[in-house]
């Protein structure tokens, strides 16, 4: 069988998640790169003897099904990238395969059409207004928005350029600061949704959706909203799972992968974002650890048309975190530490991958581009799940020379 997987930049839920779930069910692969980014995946895929890595546009779909009409017949179409859901649920639609609903996938990416979605159908409404790369950000003045609120770019992702804003004046600076970035970009403002943040991480097929579990995020200091530590969550209320999900098929999303950010506000779910996708920054991979599932290999069997297991077999009775280290400025990253896993003493494992070098240096980015690693931990034992992570994060030296 046959998987046409479309890649952007190459990501550790890709070579370390996908590609080996494709060969362990012994997929043909055929990875569709973006040609700016092809030789990074030849290099990462050298050593898998089923893997073929072919440049593409990958971000237009004709060109996506043009690759695909040239090449090998399909068996199944997909993606876990944010900005490739459309094109591939398209191609899929195309060739009669599994996929997710193509304007499911559209109004997931622009948050601007979620916003408008959700208010029609009654979910949840939200004040919200665009900002066209056209036009004036005092247009957005005159709508009145109401302070604190956020702004950030309509269809962004990793908290790239997302702000808290408190008045018309830091409104205006700040959205000079993000268009000296992005001119072409359209931006969204919006109603501050305040509350404790969470996710929910969900998996579909065509009977329905199921609950993975979720993570608790710990997020640093506005007027910026970098995710700084993940608590795994693995029995979410079900009020709660039940008002998110809601708020999900309102949107017509269920089918696949899907990582929901959300606050709890007044008792009551409120989304900020749906990433139509598995979660990345190695949570994905932590999941599939700490489960006891194969995750990876479930959301491909999805896509060529399997149906889940009814019981997925998810491992009880274990507690989980992910630690990101980050750049507080720009500058040389002089000290760090290097590669560490481990099983300590009472089962619990450390496992931390750094994501810079030693002697680079970086700018300042106010976003999850400013990691400087990712510490995982879980185990059995809360309170030592904790202790080792808190131990390993004092212990250890980050060091920038500006």
């Amino acid at each position: 069988m046959r998987l046409y997987l479309l890649a952007l930049n190459p990501t550790d839920s890709v070579t370390e998640g996908f590609l080996p779930a494709a060969g362990r069910l012994g997929l043909e692969v055929t990875l569709l790169a973006d040609p700016a980014h092809a030789g990074a995946h030849r290099e990462l895929c050298a050593a898998l003897p089923r893997v073929e890595v072919l440049e593409c546009d990958v971000r237009d779909f004709r060109a996506v099904l043009d690759r695909i009409l040239t090449a090998h017949r399909p068996d199944a179409v997909f993606t876990n990238s944010d900005h490739l859901q459309v094109q591939a649920a398209l191609a899929a639609h195309y060739f009669g395969l599994p996929a997710k609903d193509w304007t499911a996938a559209l109004r997931a990416k622009n948050k601007a059409q979620t916003r408008r979605r959700l208010a029609d159908t009654g979910a949840d409404t939200v004040w919200a207004a665009e900002l066209a790369p056209e036009r004036q950000a005092t247009d957005l003045i005159a709508l009145a928005p109401p302070y604190p609120c956020v702004l950030k770019p309509r269809e962004g992702v990793a908290g790239e350029d997302v702000v808290l804003v408190a008045n018309d004046a830091e409104l205006l600076t700040r959205c000079a600061e993000i268009r000296s970035r992005r001119p072409a970009a359209a931006l969204l403002v919006e109603e501050f949704l305040s509350g404790e943040l969470y996710t929910l991480e969900t998996l579909g097929d065509r009977n329905g959706v199921r609950v993975l579990g979720g993570f608790h995020t710990r997020l640093s200091p506005p007027p910026y909203f970098i995710e700084t530590r993940l608590d795994l969550v693995t029995d979410p209320p079900p009020a709660i799972t039940a008002g998110v999900l809601a708020q999900l098929d309102a949107l017509g999303v269920g089918f696949g992968a899907c990582h929901t950010e959300f606050v709890v506000q007044d008792g009551r779910p409120r989304i900020i974002e749906v990433n139509y996708r598995a979660i990345g920054d190695q949570c994905d991979l932590l999941l599939e650890d700490v489960l006891g599932l194969p995750l990876f290999e479930y959301i491909l069997r999805v896509h060529l048309g399997i149906d889940l297991p009814a019981d997925l077999g998810t491992r009880p009775g274990r507690h989980a975190r992910v630690d990101y280290p980050c750049a507080d400025r720009a500058g040389v990253l002089g000290t760090a530490p290097g590669r560490e896993d481990r099983l300590l003493d009472g089962g619990v494992r450390i496992d931390y991958r750094p994501l810079r070098t030693v002697g680079e240096r970086h700018e300042l980015h106010h976003s999850n581009r400013d990691y400087l690693g990712v510490l995982r931990t879980f185990g059995g034992d809360r309170a030592a799940v904790h202790r080792a992570a808190e131990e390993f994060l004092t212990d250890r030296q980050w060091s920038i020379t500006p």
